[in-house]
């Protein structure tokens, strides 16, 4: 039953309420979700909302008894259908815009709120949306049933309002030189509707091709080229469409905005200036200090640099800005600065302008400026003071030191500062090595001072050079001989002379000691300290040399031999009388005839004096006094001077005592016995005794004579060792030259000088020496082994050989020498990696359609070093295919596909590499900057491939739906493009064929079309094939909400009944809904979404017939509620609904139940007639419990055959 017929049948509502009633009367009803804030009992019937809250909405602007919408259905369930319900507002309406109505259907009473009639003011949403009222229900006749609930009423939107700019002119100055799609002003309008109510779109009135603007946010962006020439200012005229109005077919226009475009060339970007700094060397002519690149962003005049000035940091105008190129600058300085006032350089400020009007400047650079300076605070030598020690006896040519500053620039030099001491050496200027130029035997100062001078740093250094004793002097006797005359009679041990000799050498080479110098034995012995000559036997002058010839010599305690002279001291021996006569014979017997002739000689004594000063004289001491003998004093001869016929001799003979003298001493006297003979005269004859003191005499003599010979042959000894007889010479195996490595470490052994000397000690010792031919001090021989090293590195690539001139000396006097010459060549090391000819790399400039294999550029290298060591091998090392290099002769050629547009420049790193087979290979890189110079080979790009974009369907004719964006990489015309559509769809589109942008031209309508499928080109303007590329726009239009209407029942509630026994699928009844919009968004479709009955009863979607998909059954549920839903298919879809009441009728499908399934009652046997055993209970679901016991009957049907017990057919006893 519908509202309408619940209506008419008002008056039996209330008695189908009370039946509804009756089973709620006998069990405790549910508890229901709403408030309860009854006042009567607790335990009584419960009345209550269903919800605390409702929330409703009302549109602004509503007409009188207009009801609000609810999703939810407000009221209250009832617990006795007999209440009258009433609902009252009691707070939240002050203005009286609502009022509160009662519904009854079935077991629930709606609430339903509505605007009331005849008040003049109406709801407007701007002023208040949303209302919360306060609704008290009361049952009629039951003071104590009362509930509140709230009541949210939404006042809902309606578009009664249009857009409005603010403000309606708008101004903007834009640079010529403003890119496309840049933003240049946005306008501003306002809607105080809400929601799809209050938006609008932003068009131009007049179709604009160089301005687009963005229909919803207003946003005013460049889709064309300004030229200034042509027009520079645009009057734009906006206007706004409110959307709701196009929608409900109103297309006023709101307001209208002007906008006013001024084209200007701005010079609108300030030069930016780029610095890299130099730092020459002070010796630079003409030397850059820093380059200045300085970039202006503007086109024409505006992005020219004008000039670039120092603003700061040069008081003394020093510096000047010199312009190389277009946009590059060079900072010099005048030749006046003294750098020496700046030691940490100076600060200049500079700044940049251009040529715009009006003149913008850069940004204030501070240069930090420099220049390498001499090396007067950093260069030092390597040590405060050289001190050096030299052996006096270095050759001339000697290496002394070498000196150095660190750092050590490539162009130092060095000089000796003129002296006296400085005259002994000499200095290689570029090596900086000291040598000696004369011997230092000769003199006698000990300590050189020289100071040497780098002359471009003006360092000086001390050099103390400290001459080490060599034992060079021999000691030197104070006379050039010694004579002295010594009697021969001293005693042993008397001084008989001192000799005294100085050596002038140092030390241990200067202390002297004297020795004789005799291979046989002398009576004399030297001091050896003091020169003291004395005697160490007696002294002969008779037995020995009348004169002695002594060699002393004077030997020093030098190293490694000593140095010796040696002084001749004669020693003459005085001649004493100091020996007698002695006789040859003694003893003599002999006998004589008494007529011995007188005059005749008897006999001759003979006696000898060693000493020879004085002659003998003989003299008859005893036996002649009668005087018959004559011994001749001088002569020793013994004659008969008398007869000796008279002469009678005791016991007949005679017995003479002869002496002999010297005249001082006296001999032994010797005796003659002389026996005179009677008769005939025998034969004279005398015997005497051998005293042989003539052959002792003989052989004092020869001793004498022996004595007298030495000094000849120890002279000749002595010439043998001391004289420097022999010239040293050099080994035969010599070779004329010989061959060194030039990467030998420096005190690295090279060769070994080998010579000899035949003489001894000094004679023989022989220093070597590099006479000449050492021009750079590469090597040093060792003094006294020969050995010849390295001294300072070698460089074959400077000098390749060097003739040597080595000599040889020995330490004799006279100085012997000899020399020989020695090629020593320079074998080449791998010490030079290959260097490029051209410093800074290469750079070049090639087509980017090259073809694969085309040599490009030759890098050459050259390696100073011989064979492998200097033979070059080329290779790239950076990654790249598509470059390869010849590794013979450097040639780069193309070996892959190249394209600028995917890599513009090739930073190549290309080695050079030595084929040394020895050691480590040297070798050096060098940049290849390969520039790809651009040919049109690239079409224009779309990005994306395929562009997609959706446009509503109102959007205003003019709006750019899409911006076609494309890369072409190539420069120049080939990179410029242009846009044109292959389809327009009868001019539904256009595409400005510089931006890409692509507007409407006409009003879309999805009703009519949704889709359209645009195709664009991009072509280039490259020379002289253009490129072109295709694409495609898919443009989706969107359909806009025209859901204006909303779908709506006829009815608010409906009421059917239906049997519980009704088959699944039994059609309750057909719901229907009417919708004022056309299309599809008039289109309805039915839903049932709340309600008890969900999952009982089913609605068909298209008819709204209403259906049973389960069975009933009125015992278990009576009733259902449906709430059904009518939507529509529009975008945003709308929907109304409808409260459903369905009523269950019962049908006899239940049997009565007993209260028990078995009685066992009991009855005493011999009971009368009548005796009550039991009473059976019984219910029947079917029936209300009230009319149960009606309704029943009970009856036996078995179990009683004797019909012993009856049972009463309406109470079942």
């Amino acid at each position: 039953m519908d509202v309408n017929m619940g209506q008419r049948a008002g008056m039996r509502a209330p008695l189908l309420g009370l039946v509804l009633l009756l089973p709620l009367l006998l069990f405790k009803p549910p508890p229901c979700c709403g408030q309860n804030t009854q006042g009567g009992l607790q335990d009584g019937p419960h009345f209550g909302f269903t919800q605390a809250v409702y929330h409703a909405m009302v549109y602004e602007n509503s007409a009188a008894r207009t009801y609000t919408m609810s999703k939810v259905k407000m009221g209250i369930h009832l617990a006795q259908r007999s209440w009258d319900v009433r609902y009252r507002i009691t707070s939240g309406d002050d203005e009286g815009f609502f009022k509160a109505e009662e519904y009854l259907l079935g077991d629930f009473c709606f609430l339903r709120m509505r605007t009331k009639g005849g008040n003049a003011a109406i709801l407007n949403r701007e002023i208040q949306d949303n209302y919360v009222l306060t609704v008290k229900a009361s049952v009629k006749g039951e003071p104590l049933l009362e509930t509140w609930t709230k009541v949210s009423i939404q006042v809902m939107d309606m578009n009664d309002l249009r857009p409005l700019f603010s403000p309606t002119t708008y101004s903007v100055t834009i640079a010529e030189s403003t890119p496309l799609r840049t933003s240049i002003a946005q306008v501003t309008a306002t809607d105080a509707d809400i929601g799809s109510n209050g938006e609008f779109y932003y068009f131009f009135k007049d179709k604009m091709e160089l301005f687009a603007v963005h229909p919803t946010s207003g946003v005013v962006s460049l889709s064309g080229k300004l030229n200034i020439d042509e027009q520079n200012r645009y009057d734009l005229e906006i206007l706004a469409v409110d959307r709701g109005m196009k929608l409900y077919g109103n297309n006023g226009v709101s307001s209208t905005a002007k906008l006013f475009v001024h084209v200007e060339r701005v010079n609108e970007h300030a030069p930016v200036m780029n610095v890299v700094t130099h730092s020459p060397s002070w010796l630079d002519k003409n030397p850059v200090h820093a380059m200045v690149t300085v970039e202006d962003l503007d086109e024409g005049l505006n992005g020219e640099v004008d000039s670039v000035v120092i603003v700061g940091g040069d008081p003394l105008e020093q510096f000047f800005i010199e312009r190389f190129v277009e946009g590059e600058f060079a900072i010099k300085a005048s030749e006046s600065v003294n750098w020496e006032t700046y030691p940490y350089g100076c600060n200049l400020t500079l700044q940049a302008k251009d040529k715009g009007v009006p003149q913008k400047f850069s940004a204030v650079k501070v240069v930090h400026i420099m220049v390498k300076k001499r090396q007067t605070v950093e260069a030092t030598f390597e040590k405060e003071l050289y001190d050096v020690s030299l052996s006096q006896i270095s050759p001339p040519g000697t290496t002394v030191e070498a000196v150095k500053i660190k750092p050590e620039p490539d162009d130092a030099e060095y000089i000796l500062t003129p002296s006296a001491d400085s005259a002994f050496f000499q200095m290689n200027t570029l090596t900086g090595v000291i040598s000696t130029t004369h011997w230092f035997t000769q003199l006698t100062q000990d300590v050189f001072n020289l100071e040497v001078m780098e002359i471009d740093s003006e360092l000086k250094v001390k050099v103390r050079v400290n001459i080490e004793d060599a034992n060079d002097n021999i000691p030197t006797f104070d006379l050039s001989s010694y004579e002295v005359l010594v009697n021969e009679s001293v005693l042993v041990g008397t001084n008989v002379l001192t000799v005294s000799a100085v050596d002038v050498d140092k030390g241990e080479n200067g202390y002297i000691t004297y020795s004789i110098s005799s291979l046989q034995p002398l009576p004399f012995k030297i001091n050896q300290f003091s020169g003291i000559i004395s005697t160490t036997k007696e002294l002969d002058f008779e037995s020995s040399s009348e004169s002695y010839v002594i060699v002393v010599r004077a030997s020093d305690w030098g190293s490694p031999y000593r140095r010796e002279s040696e002084v001749n001291v004669t020693i003459h021996l005085e001649n004493v009388n100091d020996n007698r006569p002695l006789f040859e014979k003694v003893a003599c017997q002999g006998v004589i005839s008494r007529d011995f002739p007188v005059g005749d000689v008897i006999t001759t004594m003979s006696a000898i004096d060693i000493d020879e000063l004085e002659l003998v004289k003989y003299k008859i001491l005893s036996g002649n006094e009668w005087g018959y003998f004559d011994l001749n004093a001088d002569s020793g001869v013994l004659s008969l001077q008398h007869s000796l016929d008279a002469a009678s001799p005791k016991n007949g003979l005679f017995n003479l005592k002869i002496t002999a003298t010297d005249g001082e001493n006296f001999s032994d006297p010797m005796f003659v016995n002389i026996s005179v003979s009677h008769g005939k005269s025998p034969p004279k004859s005398f015997n005497c005794r051998e005293t042989r003191v003539a052959q002792k005499l003989a052989e004092k003599l020869l001793k004498k004579s022996k004595a007298s010979m030495k000094p000849k042959i120890e002279e000749g000894f002595i010439d043998l060792f001391s004289v420097n007889r022999q010239t040293p010479q050099f080994d035969k195996a010599f070779p004329t030259d010989i061959a060194v490595r030039e990467d030998l470490m420096i005190g690295s052994s090279v060769f070994k000088v080998n010579a000899y000397d035949g003489d001894t000690g000094f004679n023989g010792q022989i220093l070597f020496s590099i006479s000449d031919g050492n021009t750079d001090n590469c090597f040093n021989i060792d003094m006294e082994t020969g050995l010849i090293s390295v001294f300072l590195p070698m460089d074959r690539e400077k000098r390749d050989r060097y003739l040597l001139n080595l000599t040889i000396y020995d330490l004799g006097l006279p100085q012997k020498t000899a020399w020989r010459l020695l090629t020593v060549y320079i074998e080449d090391a791998n010490d030079n990696a290959p260097q490029f000819l051209q410093e800074g790399g290469y750079t070049i400039v090639i087509p980017e359609n090259t073809a694969i294999g085309t040599d490009v550029i030759q890098v050459e290298a050259t390696d100073k070093d011989l064979g492998p060591n200097g033979e070059i091998v080329y290779s790239v090392l950076s990654s790249t295919t598509q470059f390869g290099i010849n590794s013979t002769n450097g040639i780069v050629y193309v070996a892959g596909q190249l394209d600028r547009e995917f890599v513009p420049v090739f930073n190549l790193k290309i080695e050079a590499r030595d084929k040394a087979e020895k050691g480590s290979q040297k070798f050096s890189a060098t940049t290849l900057k390969v520039i790809l110079e651009d040919v049109n080979d690239c079409p224009p790009l779309f990005i994306p491939n395929v562009y997609k974009a959706r446009a509503l369907e109102d959007l205003p004719v003019g709006t750019v739906v899409a911006w076609l964006d494309t890369q072409d990489p190539d420069l120049g015309l080939g990179g410029q493009v242009r846009y044109s559509l292959a389809n327009d769809y009868n001019e539904w589109f256009e595409v400005d064929r510089t931006s890409g942008a692509i507007r409407l031209t006409k009003e879309l309508d999805y009703e009519t079309r949704q889709f359209y499928n645009l195709t664009v080109k991009a072509k280039d303007k490259g020379r002289p094939v253009s490129l072109l590329s295709v694409t495609s726009v898919e443009v989706e239009v969107v359909d806009v909400n025209e859901n204006l209407y909303a779908p709506y029942f006829s009815h608010f509630a409906l009421t059917v009944s239906v049997k519980e026994n009704a088959r699944i699928g039994t059609t309750l009844l057909q719901v229907t809904a009417e919708d004022e919009d056309t299309g599809r968004d008039g289109e309805i479709q039915y839903s049932i979404r709340d309600g008890s009955g969900l999952g009982r009863f089913a609605i068909d979607e298209e008819t709204g017939v209403i259906y049973t998909t389960d069975m009933l059954d009125r015992e278990t549920k009576d009733s259902y509620w449906l709430t059904v839903y009518a939507s529509d298919h529009g975008v945003v879809p709308q929907f109304a609904t409808i409260e459903v009441f369905v009523q269950v009728e019962d049908v006899n499908d239940n049997a009565p139940l007993t209260s028990e399934p078995v009685y066992r009652p009991s009855v005493p046997e011999n009971s009368p007639r009548d005796v009550s055993v039991i009473q059976i209970q019984a219910q029947d679901p079917d029936a209300t419990p009230s009319a149960a016991a009606d309704r029943l009957n009970y009856r036996i049907v078995s179990g009683n055959p004797q019909n012993f017990f009856t049972i009463n057919t309406r109470t079942g006893e």
